[in-house]
């Protein structure tokens, strides 16, 4: 008997020593955070409204999960230009992003409609439009492809800008050689308004403009600054023809790693992250024009932004079935009211 009590204590004893051994070990390992890889071919700067998308999303991540969460940022395209961004997301190889809304528009189509030209009338009506019900439908279009779309941050409208005259009007675009993205939308607005638009990967574009090979391009203001192009571009020209979204997207396979308090948590963060880099893109826009008018560039605003929409209206039912008709017609009600 005694020898049965002394072989059940040390066995417990035993038991008690390895719980204590191996408890703690057990805890923490439970409590690491979940490292989450988030890459940007845009630079780490502090007015990259790409880089400030992932800081502001991070800041509200660390409110709603304080401890549970942390990012690795990999600027500068070090895990890929904006496509290899995409493919890693759909392979699980990445675990975030903030992309152009064009590049996406490739894997889903819907993404087309922001494109559209002249859609929305200003910052506040394309961040209601986006932030709610439409938006999401464009967004969870990526499920198919294995990414999660959280929310759309803002790149800000998209302007022209070029060496050769002021665009006021659009018998001003008409002639001129404008560096456009590889994106069939793109294209076709600036056929429609009498452009010679040329395809240019982002690197080419700027020893393009500065050489002469193209007159102009046309992109955000930060985008704009960021890339020096008020050094080699005489003509600012606020044509505010596409409202640049910014969707910030995560892997399936990331998402499915976290639980459903924390999936909600990423979704409320996307939406205030996005409102919080919104604000700061507006502010930052106005500081950066008057700095590139201040170096020598020349500012201009349209005559008669009416007279470029119905120019464009063709690039509507040209592309009206690959968005999604019924997409599309909720859209063009939710701008006209």
């Amino acid at each position: 008997m005694k020898t049965a009590i002394s072989i059940r204590t040390f066995c417990c004893a035993a038991l008690g020593a390895f719980a204590l051994l191996a408890g703690p070990g057990a805890g923490d390992a439970a409590a690491k955070p979940l490292v989450l890889k988030f890459a940007s071919a845009n630079p780490d700067t502090p007015r990259d409204n790409y880089a400030t998308c992932f800081r502001s999303f991070k800041a509200e991540v660390e409110k709603l999960l304080p401890g549970q969460v942390k990012f690795k940022f990999f600027a500068n395209s070090q895990l890929g230009d904006e496509k290899e961004e995409l493919e890693g997301l759909a392979f699980g190889t990445l675990d975030m992003t903030v992309v152009t809304n064009a590049v996406v528009s490739n894997l889903a189509s819907s993404f087309m409609l922001n494109d559209m030209p002249f859609l929305y009338g200003n910052a506040a009506q394309a961040h209601e439009i986006l932030d709610g019900p439409i938006g999401r439908e464009i967004l969870d279009q990526l499920a198919a492809k294995s990414i999660k779309g959280l929310a759309f941050c803002e790149g800000g409208f998209r302007n022209m800008i070029n060496n050769k005259h002021p665009i006021t009007k659009p018998s001003d675009v008409e002639g001129v050689k404008f560096r456009v993205m590889q994106a069939p939308v793109f294209i076709k607005m600036f056929d429609a308004l009498g452009g010679n638009a040329v395809p240019m990967p982002w690197s080419e574009a700027f020893t393009a403009v500065q050489q002469g090979t193209v007159d102009g391009l046309e992109l955000p203001i930060a985008s704009m600054f960021s890339a020096r192009y008020h050094e080699v571009s005489k003509y600012l020209s606020f044509t505010q023809h596409t409202y640049s979204a910014v969707p910030l997207l995560m892997s399936m396979k990331a998402w499915k790693k976290l639980s459903e308090e924390q999936q909600e948590a990423f979704l409320k963060a996307g939406l205030l992250g996005a409102k919080d880099q919104r604000e700061k893109v507006a502010a930052n826009n106005s500081v950066l024009v008057k700095e590139m008018e201040a170096s020598g560039m020349k500012v201009n605003e349209v005559e008669d932004p009416a007279a470029f929409r119905k120019k464009v209206l063709p690039v509507y039912e040209e592309f009206r079935s690959e968005i999604g008709s019924d997409l599309l017609d909720k859209a063009l009600e939710a701008v006209s009211k």
